[in-house]
C-alpha cells in the first residue's frame, strides 16, 4: 500500500481590511481557517518554544505592541501570551518563511513558555525514533602545499 501525500490546505486571501501592511498580507498563505503557525523561539539560545497560531490582526498586535498575540483556535479569540500566567514573551522580531506559510517569532521568554509548567512545549516529550545508518562520505583534503618560506633563491 502506498502511501498518499495529504492534500495541500488551501490557501485563504488576504482579508480586504487586513491591518498588516500590504505587501505582508500579500505574501502570507494562511490555511483554511485564514491563520498561519507561529513558532516561537528564545532569540539568544535559539531554543524552539512552542507553536501558535495567527491570523492577520494577532500579527499585526504581536508586530506593533512588543508582545506576542495568538489567536485560540478552540476558544476563537485573541489571547495575548502571559497576561493571566504572567509568563510574557517580548518580541525581538518576526519572519516569514520563503513560503508564507510559517513566522518565525524570536522572544525573549519571561517563564515558562508551555501552558503545562515547562520551559518549553516540548521538553520531555520526545519521540522514539529510528534513524538510519548512512555512512558517511571519506572525504579528504586534496594536499596543498604550502611553500617552504624558508628557502630563499640565493639572494641576500
Amino acid at each position: 500500500m502506498s502511501e498518499q501525500p495529504a492534500p495541500a490546505p488551501m490557501p485563504v486571501p488576504a482579508p480586504s481590511a487586513s491591518p498588516l501592511p500590504p505587501a505582508v498580507a500579500a505574501a502570507l498563505k494562511r490555511d483554511n481557517a485564514g491563520l498561519v503557525a507561529a513558532v516561537v523561539q528564545q532569540f539568544d539560545t535559539h531554543e524552539v518554544l512552542m507553536l501558535g497560531w495567527m491570523d492577520d490582526e494577532a500579527l499585526h498586535r504581536t508586530m506593533t505592541t512588543g508582545r506576542v498575540t495568538f489567536y485560540s483556535r478552540s476558544r476563537q479569540e485573541y489571547w495575548r501570551k502571559g497576561d493571566t500566567s504572567g509568563h510574557v514573551q517580548w518580541v525581538k522580531s518576526v519572519a516569514m518563511d520563503c513560503d508564507g506559510d510559517a513566522l518565525l517569532v524570536r522572544v525573549d521568554q519571561v517563564g515558562a513558555a508551555c501552558h503545562t509548567g515547562t520551559r518549553t512545549c516540548f521538553e520531555g516529550r520526545g519521540l522514539d525514533v529510528t534513524t538510519l545508518d548512512v555512512a558517511t562520505p571519506d572525504i579528504t583534503t586534496p594536499d596543498v602545499s604550502t611553500p617552504d618560506i624558508s628557502t630563499t633563491s640565493g639572494e641576500a
